[in-house]
Formats: C-alpha cells, sequence, structure tokens
C-alpha cells in the first residue's frame, strides 16, 4: 500500500549507503551532500522504529536489523532496475521478439511468418532461437513457444499448441529402393539418424532416442547406438530428405514434407510423449495488443496442423513396392 511504504528518497539514500558503508560515497552516487545522506537515513530509521547504522568515530556500520533490510533492498531496486528496462525497451521498439527452439523456428515457424505479416503489417518480428527456458524478467522476450510437460509454470500463460508424437521418416526413395521396412526390427538394416539431447521448457534434460522409441513399439533388440548424429531436429531431418537414413520425425516439424511427398512414414508405429509444445509468456503481458495478435493467430495455425495430423494429410504409412497395400495403423 502507497501509504505503508516509506519514502522513495530514503530508501534510496540507505540502499547506497548500505552498499558503501559511507554516508559520503553515497553522497557522490545520489548528487546529494553527505548531510542529506544523512538525514534521509536518520528519517528511516524513525519511520521504521529501529536503527539501521551504528554511527563511529570514523564511518558508520550496519547493525543486524541494517544488513537484513539493506540485502532485500538490493533485490528490489535490482528487479526495478530490469523491469523498468524492459518497459523502456519494449517501448521504444515495436518489434515483437519471439524465442523458441532452432528446429521448430526452421521447420514451421518462420515459414508462415508471411501470413502473421499480411494480417497485422504493423507488427514488425523478430526470431530468437534458443532452446533454453526463457526469463522473461531479465530477457528482451515477448512471447516463447516451448517444449514440456506444462502447462504449470507459475506467472506465466500456457497454451497448448501440439502434442508430441514420435514416428520414423524417410524419404521416398529409400522407402522405394532400401532394405525393407515391414516391421520396426527392420530398421536394424538402415541407417539411423540421431538427434543429441536437448533441455526443455523446465530445463531438464530431454532424450528421445531411437533406443527409447524401439523399445515402446517391442523392438529393443535392435542396436540404436549406430547412425548419424545431429545436434539439432531439423538437421536430422534434413539428412532424411537426402535419403541418409531414417529420422524421427513429428507431425509438427514434418508435415510439409510428408504433405509433399518429399518424406514419407515407412511403419505405422508411433509413441506419442508426455512433452507437448506451448505458447508462452508472462500472464500480465497477454492483453497486450500485439502478444495477444500472435497470441490468437499461433492458435489458429496450430489448430490448423493438428487438424491436417488428425485427417491424416500426409502422415499415413507409405506404400512401397515391397508393400502389398497400404499399411494399417498400430
Amino acid at each position: 500500500m502507497p501509504n505503508k511504504l516509506p519514502p522513495l528518497a530514503s530508501l534510496r539514500a540507505f540502499e547506497a549507503a548500505a552498499r558503501h558503508l559511507s554516508f559520503t560515497r553515497a553522497a557522490e552516487d545520489l548528487l546529494v551532500t553527505p548531510g542529506a545522506v544523512s538525514q534521509q537515513v536518520k528519517q528511516l530509521e524513525d519511520w521504521l522504529g529501529v536503527a539501521l547504522f551504528r554511527r563511529l568515530p570514523k564511518g558508520v556500520l550496519l547493525t543486524d536489523a541494517g544488513q537484513l533490510y539493506g540485502g532485500e533492498l538490493r533485490d528490489v531496486f535490482s528487479r526495478l532496475a530490469l523491469a523498468s528496462e524492459r518497459v523502456r525497451r519494449y517501448a521504444a521498439s515495436p518489434v515483437l521478439t519471439i524465442s523458441t527452439s532452432p528446429s521448430l523456428a526452421a521447420r514451421w515457424l518462420i515459414p508462415r511468418l508471411g501470413e502473421f505479416r499480411a494480417r497485422h503489417a504493423d507488427i514488425d518480428v523478430r526470431i530468437e532461437v534458443n532452446p533454453a527456458p526463457t526469463d522473461f524478467a531479465r530477457e528482451n522476450v515477448d512471447v516463447a513457444i516451448r517444449h514440456g510437460p506444462g502447462p504449470s509454470w507459475p506467472g506465466l500463460q500456457a497454451d497448448l499448441l501440439f502434442p508430441t508424437v514420435l514416428f520414423p521418416v524417410c524419404s521416398p526413395l529409400l522407402a522405394e529402393t532400401g532394405p525393407p521396412l515391414r516391421v520396426p526390427a527392420d530398421l536394424a538394416h538402415v541407417t539411423l539418424l540421431h538427434e543429441d539431447p536437448w533441455f526443455d521448457a523446465l530445463g531438464r534434460i530431454q532424450d528421445l532416442t531411437w533406443s527409447a522409441w524401439l523399445a515402446a513399439v517391442g523392438a529393443g533388440g535392435v542396436d540404436a547406438s549406430r547412425g548419424l548424429h545431429f545436434a539439432q531436429t531439423h538437421m536430422s531431418l534434413q539428412a532424411a530428405l537426402a535419403g541418409q537414413g531414417v529420422a524421427l520425425g513429428t507431425q509438427l516439424l514434418a508435415g510439409e514434407d510428408l504433405r509433399a511427398g518429399r518424406l514419407v512414414r515407412p511403419l505405422p508405429q508411433e509413441v506419442r510423449t508426455e512433452h507437448s509444445y506451448w505458447f508462452v509468456c508472462p500472464e500480465g503481458a497477454v492483453t497486450r495488443p500485439r502478444i495477444a495478435a500472435f497470441r490468437a493467430w499461433l492458435l489458429e495455425e496450430a489448430a490448423r496442423e493438428r487438424n491436417a495430423a488428425a485427417a491424416g494429410c500426409g502422415g499415413k504409412p507409405a506404400t512401397t513396392r515391397r508393400g502389398a497395400g497400404r499399411r494399417k495403423r498400430a
């Protein structure tokens, strides 16, 4: 409550004096006289009803109460400075900054940004690729698309975009001319394309490996340690497009290539993980016009992608020259 807060000038004077253990150096910081600092500190002590400094012949020392209060105020002023800087940057820039993973940015978000700009030509967009959790208080980021179990992230608005369902993908040429792929155990005869472990939105390491997928579909006997390894999913999918092996894909990241026929699903088996993709932003920011506009557009696009997956658009297992008709989904 404003009427329960001490004067701001007194707080600033005390914080500076506590930091320097000197009224003179605090005065230099605040561009006032040492006497003014002393008077402001005394006013604060009277307001609190407790001594904050021990006045000595050659300086001052903090009391126990002063040490406690000084530490709290340093944190408060630091957070106030960060919040003020973020608001200043926000007001000075018309750019909407979006943080997401490299693979989602490259394979899904960026190809669709033209549609968002066509609808909202007044909103400029900056894409920041960073798979690590976003610290909205410290980073110049407005919204993020993150992968995690969700949605219980304190202080954040979280909207479900896509579940994570993994299935094998490869080029049509590999499906036609490579070793037969009729059951998951047949993956022992092809090159597996791996993605390195990464961190989810809670900072927990995620390892969506071929080993885990094969075990989930009952083919744990396949040696999943061999093959080609890549830092990001979009790299393993690019290798799959080039016919270099079989990658684990999702409808989100492989959907466009599946619909265009550049990738196919050689096997019907799929594994749903506990993680999903989420739109997140600070709860207090969700009604800001440009954030609200992007959120509404993103939820529409996500619903369209989910509907395409449900309809089997580009996501059905391929029929190869070895098959005897379309395989049934497991």
